[in-house]
């Protein structure tokens, strides 16, 4: 094989996935953009994803800031060299790193130090297999970390939230999945994509339902019991009202992909791989020979084109029924106006907003911060960054990350710094909404996956702190202008992810009743 050419190959394979969802994904979030109902949060949500997608065609940059752990699984002709191929996929990676196509991911779990090419122990992952065909069958998945975090896996029998006891067989599989929707609420940046795993142990479970998400959305499953149980789970999961980005909503699931293997008797699990809206998965055959491709795969049928006009967020945030008018703000905010704020508002944001992740947060509890936050907007949001010849950075990618995690911090920090506005996605707990009322904050709710949308919302980058702990989790300065969000909690203690999870609840329990026997 001509290895430079094998390379390159594996390059672009990195380099579309990362910044072009295939046709299957775009029919599906054409659909349920068009099965909202016009006016609400959720329409708002999903006009902001297909202008992100056309974003991300125009500009071959990231649809999504978390590009995840690339996983990849390449089928090859028996006498294929695997060391050289993995050798090539790693410098494809770091070229990809490197060129901003991928975001640096690679941490240290020991030392939390970032390796900066998304190199290291385990990274990327790259599984082999052989086959008598005559070509490498290359795919890969990029998952990000808040639908990773979503993920689940359940050992039967079990007792469920709103279900009651799932049993070992069809119908407690049933449940099981059921429930895994209902609990990844929007913090997986719903309306998402599942795949199951039914059997094996607890890795090689796991191991399955992520090999379902490399299923075409399209496909209909050969074993006659799990293709009823997938369209079933099309058919009812909807019903649960949870919504694009957990606002609520017509569409929760776009995608359910099943598979089954054998276990032993003592064990019965049932593993879900949840996986956002920003599916990002493709795969190419390639020449063994010379490494070059020969064939892009999920790319039949319609074709999508988010390139047409479409209403922008603006006019669909004027339009929302709990919001009649778009709320501007520029920090340092004032409490007596986030005192008027309240649950449904859209805002638009301008001036300065500073981001801030795990790692920040960390050190924030133990640290002065490095700039004045009173009144100030903390981003959960770990972007893409390049810089220039001139040595100036230059955001590539920007959406929220999953805000949940720093619940045991982000109501200490508030009422410490001063801070007024929290963004993020998927909400936060009782701690943090306690803090808001207490402390006269609000929490905003970004649209997940949107690194594209939010990247344009950022005019200039007017410094950044803590970089020791790399580009994700630095404190990035940011200069924005019409940066849109949604109030979900506010200081009134009032939270509309509270609202939605018991009201989706309350309807989870309508499927408790058998239904497969």
């Amino acid at each position: 094989m001509n290895i430079e050419k094998f390379e390159e190959s594996m390059y672009k394979l990195i380099v579309e996935t990362s910044t072009k969802l295939p046709k299957d994904v775009r029919r599906a979030i054409k659909a349920a953009k068009e099965r909202e109902n016009a006016g609400t949060r959720s329409a708002m949500s999903l006009a902001t994803i297909t202008n992100n997608i056309k974003m991300a065609d125009e500009n071959v940059s990231p649809i999504c800031q978390d590009t995840g752990l690339p996983t990849f699984k390449i089928k090859t002709p028996v006498g294929a060299n695997q060391i050289e191929m993995k050798k090539a996929i790693k410098s494809a990676i770091a070229r990809a790193t490197k060129d901003g196509k991928l975001r640096p991911n690679s941490v240290d779990s020991m030392t939390g130090d970032n390796s900066g090419d998304n190199l290291g122990d385990g990274t990327p992952v790259i599984k082999f297999e052989q086959w008598e065909n005559d070509f490498i069958d290359a795919r890969l998945i990029l998952k990000g970390g808040g639908c990773e975090n979503k993920n689940i896996q359940y050992s039967l029998p079990c007792e469920l939230d709103g279900l009651g006891r799932a049993g070992r067989d069809l119908d407690g599989i049933r449940k099981c999945i059921l429930h895994s929707v209902y609990q990844a609420q929007g913090q997986g940046c719903s309306a998402g994509f599942i795949g199951v795993g039914i059997g094996g142990d607890r890795s090689s479970g796991y191991d399955l339902a992520k090999e379902q998400l490399f299923r075409s959305v399209d496909d209909i499953n050969p074993h006659e019991d799990l293709r009823k149980l997938e369209e079933y789970i099309m058919e009812n999961a909807n019903e649960l009202g949870i919504g694009t980005m957990g606002f609520g909503g017509e569409t929760t699931l776009l995608g359910c992909k099943a598979g089954v293997i054998n276990r032993i008797p003592a064990s019965f699990f049932v593993s879900v791989a949840y996986n956002c809206w920003a599916f990002r998965r493709l795969g190419v055959a390639v020449n063994p020979e010379t490494g070059d491709i020969v064939e892009w795969m999920y790319q039949e049928g319609e074709e999508v084109d988010f390139s047409v006009p479409i209403e922008t967020v603006q006019e669909i945030a004027a339009a929302t029924e709990a919001a009649q008018d778009v709320v501007t703000l520029t920090a340092p905010i004032p409490e007596e106006q986030i005192r008027q704020l309240k649950v449904g508002d859209v805002v638009k944001i301008t001036g300065m907003m500073y981001t801030g992740r795990d790692a920040i947060h960390k050190y924030l509890m133990d640290h002065d911060a490095p700039v004045d936050l009173d009144g100030q907007v903390i981003y959960h949001c770990g972007p893409v960054m390049l810089k220039d010849a001139d040595g100036q950075w230059h955001v590539k990618a920007a959406g929220p990350t999953t805000s949940i995690r720093e619940e045991p911090y982000q109501g200490d920090i508030m009422k410490k710094f001063g801070i007024r506005a929290v963004i993020g996605k998927g909400g936060m707990g009782s701690k943090t909404l306690a803090a808001l009322k207490e402390h006269g904050g609000v929490y905003l709710n970004a649209i997940g996956g949107a690194a594209q949308y939010y990247a344009d919302c950022i005019k200039s980058v007017e410094g950044v702190d803590l970089m020791n702990f790399g580009i994700p989790e630095a404190m990035w300065h940011l200069k924005v202008e019409d940066f849109t969000a949604v109030v979900t909690m506010d200081s009134h203690g009032n939270s509309l992810h509270e609202d939605v999870e018991k009201s989706s609840l309350e309807k989870l329990s309508q499927f408790k009743e058998p239904v497969f026997k």
